[in-house]
């Protein structure tokens, strides 16, 4: 059994903690890796931004920024989530 899992009544398919991709798209412009990194670390004080992958499009106008966490909650997730999609250089997270 494992001794950290979802709280009766969340009905995530996730048991935490776990490691947990995010891939947050935007303008190829700078500054959007440190701003995304910023946001990441407020939800997450233990991603390590030297860990984050980045993609250029083909056409080099949009990056695409994947950070993988040790999500321990959902609700750290939909904070996560909320706060990244509220910047205005995001345009996309999945």
């Amino acid at each position: 059994m494992n001794p950290i899992s979802t709280p009766p009544g969340d009905d995530s398919l996730i048991s935490y903690p776990t490691d947990f991709p995010i891939k947050i798209m935007g303008a190829n412009v700078d500054g959007l890796a440190d701003a995304i990194a910023a946001v990441v670390l407020q939800h997450a004080p233990d991603f390590d931004p030297a860990t984050m992958e980045l993609r250029p499009s083909s056409g080099r106008n949009y990056l695409s920024c994947t950070c993988t966490i040790r999500a321990t909650s959902r609700a750290q997730l939909d904070d996560l989530y909320r706060a990244l999609t509220r910047h205005p250089m995001v345009k996309v997270v999945l």
